[in-house]
């Protein structure tokens, strides 16, 4: 199974579009995971209707109208793997512990907020991915998401892609 994980859309305040290069792995991802701040309700109607299987939080910059379609933290299991996502984790300093503490029960949990790819394994075994953002690099190099599979033996071959300079 092929997933992209996306975060921190922002459409249309900080990022006027969604890029061609994401909507083709939006097509091509049998899971699309989207850990919060779309900012319309368009882009979510957007992705909902392209995505095979979507699963998304809110974030907080996300208006009502969003908040009453998606919850604060999502799951979804695929075979064995369990998969949290949540928009905001806190601070990076103690992030593993409180991850620990917060999401039991899960094996891999994708967030957002910091538009900073993340990829760190918890004390606990919890896989921490966050994919930055597509439309709003803030400091970082590039903007950016992920892809990974998921198999017999879990998530594999994550991998942070770069959008080109706008």
């Amino acid at each position: 199974m092929r997933v992209l994980m996306i975060s921190d859309t922002h459409v249309p305040q900080r990022g006027r579009v969604v890029s061609e290069q994401v909507w083709r792995a939006v097509d091509e991802a049998d899971l699309v995971i989207h850990a919060g701040d779309w900012v319309e309700e368009s882009v979510l109607d957007a992705f909902s209707e392209r995505a095979k299987v979507l699963v998304g939080v809110h974030g907080n910059n996300d208006d009502a109208g969003i908040r009453a379609r998606l919850p604060e933290v999502a799951h979804v299991e695929v075979g064995s793997l369990r998969i949290g996502v949540v928009h905001e984790t806190g601070d990076a300093k103690g992030r593993e512990q409180r991850c620990d503490a917060h999401f039991p029960g899960v094996d891999v949990l994708v967030f957002g907020h910091s538009h900073i790819p993340w990829d760190t394994t918890t004390p606990g075994g919890i896989r921490l991915l966050n994919p930055g953002s597509p439309t709003d690099r803030r400091r970082q190099p590039a903007h950016t998401y992920l892809t990974a599979t998921i198999g017999e033996h879990g998530l594999t071959d994550v991998r942070l892609h770069e959008l080109p300079p706008r």
